[in-house]
This record gives C-alpha cells, structure tokens and sequence, in this order.
C-alpha cells in the first residue's frame, strides 16, 4: 500500500520526535560529601556534551527553552539541579553552600557520573561563580569551553547592584516575607518579563530552595584567580545590557582583569536571563560556540 506524500511526512516527523524523547533520561549523582543531586539528560547521546549549571533560586527547568530546541537536539543536552534547589539534596548546614569546593565536586561528580567527554559548561548568575571553582580545584583539562551568563564574577558591592529590601526579605523567617522576597528577586531578573505560566512555574523552583542556602551564599568567596584567571580553553561572557542583578560592566571588566583572553556578547534586549528573553538568538549563539570548540 503507497502511502500518501502528506501522510510519509507525518510518520516521519513522528518517528524523529520518539527519537528525540527517547534519548531523555534522568538520574541521580552522588557528589563528594554526600548531596544527591538530580540529572537530567536529553538531545544526542552522540553529540557534544553541555552541561547546563542554573542559578539561585533555579533548576534544570530554567533551562527549557533550550531543551526543547529542535536546532539544539544535535548536542548532548545535560541539566542538574544544583544542592539546594530543585530535586537534589538540601543540606542544612550552612558550610555545605559556603564553600565553594562543595559546588565544585558537584560539576565534577555529574561530568565523572555522565562520562561526558570535554564538555562545555553553561553556567547562569550563580552557575557562573560555580563554574569558577571548579576550574580552580579541578583546571581545565576535562572541558572544551566555558560560557558564562550573566554570569556572577564575585560577590562584590562593585559587581552587584543593591537591592536590600528584596535581599532582606528572601532571608526573612516570617514565610509571607519570604515568597513576596522571592517574587521580587524574580522580577529583577527579566527585562522582559516572561508570561504568566512561565513566572509561575520559576516562582515554583524558588519556593523549593534551601532557606540556609540562600542565607550562606552571599558570604561565598568566589575563586576568581585561581580559576578564571588560570583557564586556557575559550571562555565567553553573554550578558543583557538591563541586568539589574548583576552590574555587567564591572563583572566583565573584572573577569578580563584577570583573564584577557575573554569574549563577550551583549544581548539588547534582555535583563538578567537572555537564554529566556531572547531563545532564539541565545540558542544560535550557544550552538555556534559549541560548534568552534575542540
């Protein structure tokens, strides 16, 4: 039986999309001291490692938009739930999140779990300042690149913006306090502001986080030196020109203080989040860095 022009195409595409789904995995991985921390995996088994690492108060679903690009489903696609957020362990001693070692050894434990080989990290506002220790306890001999979203450089009054009310009420033991904190914090995340569905589902990740997490991480000390500073493969910086969490002027001229081999890309049209405020332009960006590494 001859089947139809319309009818081979619509087989076809739906054998891609199993495909796609098929290769969607999650798991979990035990890091050095013990955090469980949840993985997910989707794309390409076969294709260039990213390892997608989000930031305070996140996810793995902060990364959808890139998940569930067809044009990105050619690389490996690896997410983790950083400790204190989403589906991974939340320790309640404020040690586990003040050293910056601890957030190293989880890169490393999920890079080690996965057997991904010279992938290229993608760290957000936090994941960026993660990246950075790990590259200062670990090097990096096991990477191919690094991206940094506007990415946290160090916790410095010079690098970010004051916002003391929203701060002080996302620490604030009185709960009512503390989620309107968090709605606030959100909403300085995004130039523009993403729709309903979207913010509900971001305030959702950051109901789930660790409360002593998000008291002891302004007082991590991030490695700056030792890891930026010392890194030999490409590194590049995006940040939107509204960010008002993170001053990006000074946190990129920062960064090339320390390590002047740094590009940069600047997004017009977004605040703190690009790969969420412009997808399509982040997405081809990520792809084209990806694609020049070794």
């Amino acid at each position: 039986m001859l089947l139809s022009p319309g009818r081979y195409l619509a087989i076809l595409l739906f054998s891609f999309s199993a495909s796609l789904f098929a290769s969607d995995k999650q798991y979990t991985v035990t890091s050095a001291d013990g955090v469980v921390l949840a993985v997910q995996e989707s794309g390409s088994p076969q294709g260039k490692p990213i390892i997608f690492i989000h930031g305070l108060l996140g996810s793995h679903l902060n990364w959808e938009k890139q998940r569930q690009d067809p044009a990105l489903q050619r690389f490996r696609l690896i997410s983790f739930d950083m400790r204190g957020h989403g589906l991974s362990s939340k320790p309640t001693q404020t040690e586990a999140y003040r050293e910056g070692s601890r957030w190293a050894e989880d890169v490393a434990a999920v890079i080690a779990a996965s057997d991904a080989k010279k992938p290229l990290l993608v760290g957000w506002s936090l994941g960026g300042a993660v990246i950075s220790h790990y590259l200062a306890d670990v090097g990096d001999k096991a990477l191919s690149g690094a991206l940094y979203v506007d990415a946290v450089v160090e916790l410095t009054p010079e690098q970010i913006p004051a916002h003391p009310q929203v701060y002080q009420a996302m620490t604030s033991a009185d709960l009512a306090t503390h989620l309107d904190g968090e709605r606030e914090f959100l909403r300085l995340c995004f130039y523009q502001q993403p729709d309903a569905v979207t913010f509900a589902r971001l305030q959702a990740n950051a109901a789930m986080a660790s409360w002593e997490m998000q008291r002891a991480v302004p007082s991590m000390k991030v490695a700056l030196e030792q890891g930026l500073g010392k890194a030999t493969i490409p590194v590049r910086f995006i940040y939107g020109r509204h960010d008002q969490l993170v001053d990006p002027q000074a946190s990129l001229a920062r960064a090339r203080s320390v390590n002047p081999r740094i590009s940069a890309v600047w997004f017009d049209h977004s605040g703190h989040a690009p790969f969420l405020e412009e997808p399509a332009r982040f997405n081809q960006q990520l792809a084209d860095f990806a694609d020049s590494l070794h």
